[in-house]
């Protein structure tokens, strides 16, 4: 049986992902780099670092240091988010749902603990959820499944006994990696993606879950 629910942050909670491209291609411009929507696509999911690594690696600069680039990110969707960051749709019903199955509801998200203190502040989602855990403390972001081989450690819930909410590819691959089974909301971009059959469940939005989604999850057994 499912015995905890980890929600990944940017693309679930919040509409973020369009919020961070928008700071990604303010922010890169400034360094020489025209970063076009499908461009950002290649790195949703991925910590800052990891996004600013992969586009020195593309393009190399030589006025900013990647810390600084990163930084600069950073303090760009936390204004962003502050202007136009809303609840993605079903938020607010999927976690009613698992308020009421009593489960524990833990956080595991690739941004910083700056950005991730912003959106749940900004969402009124501070109190919603007993661990948070961030990605920027592990060696590896994802796909690699740190962040949530954590995050069930600090609930001491056995990893196939979790069920990861997630939007984007990364995020599904990490969870899988961590034998956890999946419920993936593709963000529209990326939603013809045919990898997202990996997916346990896959949903256009939070708004359709059901209780037949959750038994069929909990009908897994750890097995899939």
């Amino acid at each position: 049986m499912i015995e905890a629910v980890i929600f990944d942050m940017d693309g679930v909670l919040i509409d973020s992902e369009p919020l961070w491209r928008e700071a990604e291609q303010i922010v890169f411009s400034k360094v020489g780099i025209e970063l076009t929507e499908k461009m950002c696509l290649q790195t949703t999911g991925l910590r800052t670092d990891e996004t600013v690594a992969h586009w020195y690696r593309y393009k190399p600069w030589d006025n900013k240091s990647q810390e600084e680039v990163g930084g600069e990110i950073e303090d760009t969707v936390c204004k962003i988010i502050d202007r136009k960051g809303f609840p993605a749709p079903g938020v607010n019903k999927i976690i009613d749902f698992f308020n009421r199955t009593g489960l524990p509801k833990a956080l595991a998200s690739s941004s910083n603990r700056q950005v991730i203190e912003r959106v749940l502040g900004r969402l009124g989602l501070k109190d919603e959820f007993k661990v948070i855990v961030s990605a920027e403390n592990e060696e590896f972001g994802k796909p690699h499944p740190a962040v949530y081989i954590t995050t069930a450690k600090t609930i001491n819930i056995p990893p196939v006994n979790c069920l990861a909410i997630e939007d984007s590819l990364a995020g599904l691959i990490a969870a899988k990696s961590a034998k956890m089974r999946t419920l993936v909301i593709p963000e529209k971009a990326n939603r013809s993606n045919p990898r997202f059959t990996l997916a346990d469940v896959r949903l256009d939005s939070l708004e359709h879950f059901s209780n037949e989604h959750w038994e069929l999850l909990n009908s897994l057994n750890g097995m899939h």
